[in-house]
């Protein structure tokens, strides 16, 4: 994605079944279809909560960052793509794949609309240029129905949560199949322990250069963040860390070089990065990291350790944002 500075906004989307492949550059704007949704789904019971901590346990392993990684000193003001044409494009997750398998390259791009109470569509977008003039090379519909905007596309595939489960299925985009489901072991689900601005974010996946992780608490944890190593394969647990940082107190969350950061609220223009776990020491220490919600409503914040950028949903708008680290 190269553009720079201001808004660039697209057409409605195109409806396409699961298995029809347009390949076309025409649009024919129509409005996107979803099951009913109420005002429990439209409130996702937006939470508000202070930050504490509560106790810390031991962890299992350590592992070294890679070569080239380094702790985030800066993020950039957000860069708009798009903007969602009806409520169901409120709150979502778009996405790039950070290590793209053929048929797919760096400049495919997924998106998904996430109010409603059956999320099924994913819209899948050949490069930019598509993606910007709402022209999607294909619409995906999910087999099971998606949870809220924690999913991630990594190698290929389509990590999501399924609903109302704590459930993680590992979705094959050019087979269109599920090709494993996972439960995370004790994780809370809809609306347990979600972040501060509700929408059933109990599970939250993540990628950065270390691989595939997930973010949730359990009753044992006493909502505090518990992160997860998986493997991309089967989806098993690698490792557990129990941070001391209470989920429902921050806004969202997304790793880079095994540090998991938090940020302070999902409203506030003038937000920060506040807290950052430090995987490799077990141990957590505070931040004040300038974040901007340009448009007053982030939903889902994710790293590409590819792009190095961070990718956001804002009330309706698809945005990203630069970020500088240290050298370790």
């Amino acid at each position: 994605m190269r553009g720079q500075g201001g808004t660039v906004f697209g057409f409605k989307e195109r409806l396409l079944s699961s298995s029809q492949d347009t390949r076309q550059k025409r649009a024919d704007p129509c409005t996107v279809p979803f099951s009913k949704w109420d005002l429990e789904s439209f409130d996702y019971q937006e939470l508000k909560s202070e930050l504490t901590e509560v106790p810390a346990s031991n962890v299992f392993e350590e592992r070294p960052s890679p070569t080239g990684c380094g702790e985030l000193v800066w993020v950039g003001e957000p860069v708009t793509f798009r903007r969602a044409e009806t409520i169901a494009g409120k709150y979502g997750v778009w996405m790039k794949d950070p290590e793209p398998v053929p048929p797919y390259t760096r400049e495919t791009t997924w998106r998904v609309d996430a109010i409603g109470t059956d999320i099924r569509q994913v819209f899948e977008y050949d490069d930019a240029d598509q993606f910007m003039k709402g022209y999607p090379s294909k619409v995906h519909v999910l087999p099971r129905s998606m949870e809220s905007t924690g999913a991630i596309i990594y190698r290929g595939s389509l990590y999501f949560q399924r609903r109302k489960s704590r459930t993680v299925a590992k979705y094959d985009l050019k087979t269109e199949t599920i090709t494993v489901q996972k439960d995370i072991p004790s994780a809370g689900y809809h609306g347990q322990f979600p972040y501060s601005w509700g929408g059933y974010t109990d599970v939250d996946l993540a990628v950065d250069e270390m691989g595939l992780w997930v973010t949730y608490s359990t009753d044992k944890a006493k909502g505090a963040i518990v992160l997860s190593k998986l493997d991309p394969e089967t989806l098993e647990v690698e490792q557990t860390w129990e941070t001391n940082i209470r989920k429902q107190a921050v806004a969202n969350s997304f790793m880079i070089c095994g540090t998991l950061y938090t940020i302070s609220s999902y409203s506030a223009p003038d937000a920060t990065v506040n807290f950052a776990y430090h995987t490799v020491t077990s141990t957590s220490e505070p931040l004040s990291i300038h974040f901007e919600n340009r448009y007053g409503y982030s939903s889902m914040v994710d790293y590409n350790p590819t792009e190095r950028k961070l990718f956001a949903w804002d009330n309706f708008n698809m945005v990203t944002y630069d970020i500088r680290l240290s050298t370790i």
